[in-house]
């Protein structure tokens, strides 16, 4: 494995531009009084602020703060905010990196940034970069993972209000909602390989390896190797979900009622229509999902030395030193 890095970004005061969306935060102009003093703190110029609107959840927001000269675009919302942001940045040479709100954020997961603020914008501020895979399903691209079956299932049993009053927990009790739905028949093609059948209960497709709540499923998924990870989850049982979500746990090197391949492009086809979810952010109901990957399609602001598989490896050094920008004299 070659692990692709970017170099320390030229400009130490890049133009910057923030695609907010304010119904995932409770004072927007707080937030904003906040994220500008930190900046200017950190010698940056003032960045230009967009948000997003209930028919354009991001993506026209974001190709506006690129075109407008935005050299990092910061994006601070939940994952269907991330989700249409990453769409607009594919194929720039702006980076983009990622302000957490709201308690769901897949991306924010990986880069074990959670909520925090500070560890955010000191990310951006080290300058650390690395060139991103994405996938792509119906044109849409994601960061994360794209997922068919349990997983959208558990997303759409979990109300925003739940995630608000107890955080990550909501989540928990959304799967517990769908463990003992029947299982999808699914028939699994992955590159030029025979089909698969199973009977499953999830289908994940990832480019990095971290659910809700930072929990790694996938140990072996790189964001930057060119391939997916594609886990097929098949518990029968709630004895069988005990068993796997404790060998997940535990990062046992064969989970339970898991199995693992690995490909560029990924073809999932179910007996019957299944919810389905790119980045944590459901997307319409549908039979089949059709993933490919397109290589070093982004650039995103990481914790240095950046060169870790797992994204998040350098977190909480961030979130040391990105408590000065908020204490100024």
């Amino acid at each position: 494995m070659t692990v692709t890095t970017g170099p320390r970004r030229a400009n130490r005061a890049p133009r910057s531009a923030v695609v907010i969306n304010p119904a995932k935060v409770d004072d927007v102009e707080s937030l904003r009084r906040t994220v500008d003093d930190a900046l200017s703190h950190a010698g940056w110029p003032a960045p230009r602020w967009f948000e997003t609107t209930p028919t354009d959840p991001g993506r026209g927001q974001t190709r506006a703060a690129v075109e407008s000269g935005a050299e990092v675009v910061f994006v601070c919302g939940g994952d269907g905010t991330v989700t249409s942001a990453v769409s607009a940045m594919v194929g720039v040479d702006a980076s983009m990196a990622i302000l957490p709100a709201g308690t769901g954020n897949l991306l924010a997961a990986n880069l074990g940034l959670s909520t925090d603020l500070a560890a955010g914008l000191q990310v951006a501020a080290e300058g650390g970069l690395r060139r991103l895979d994405v996938g792509v399903v119906d044109g849409r691209h994601f960061a994360v993972m794209a997922g068919m079956g349990f997983d959208a299932h558990m997303l759409d049993a979990t109300s925003d209000r739940a995630k608000a009053r107890i955080g990550w927990l909501a989540y928990v009790l959304g799967a517990v909602r769908h463990l003992k739905d029947r299982p999808m028949r699914v028939t699994i093609r992955i590159d030029d390989g025979a089909p698969m059948r199973r009977r499953a209960r999830t289908v994940l497709i990832a480019n990095v390896g971290r659910l809700q709540c930072g929990v790694r499923l996938l140990r072996e998924a790189v964001p930057d190797d060119g391939v997916l990870d594609i886990a097929v989850l098949t518990p029968r049982t709630l004895r069988n979900w005990v068993a796997l979500a404790w060998g997940v746990l535990r990062r046992k090197g064969r989970v339970p009622s898991m199995e693992v391949f690995r490909g560029v492009k990924v073809e999932v086809v179910s007996d019957r229509p299944q919810p389905r979810q790119l980045d944590g952010d459901l997307i319409d109901t549908g039979t089949t999902l059709l993933v490919e990957v397109t290589p070093g399609a982004l650039w995103l602001c990481v914790p240095r030395p950046a060169s870790d598989s797992d994204l998040a490896e350098d977190a909480d050094s961030a979130a040391r030193q990105g408590a000065h920008l908020f204490h100024q004299d």
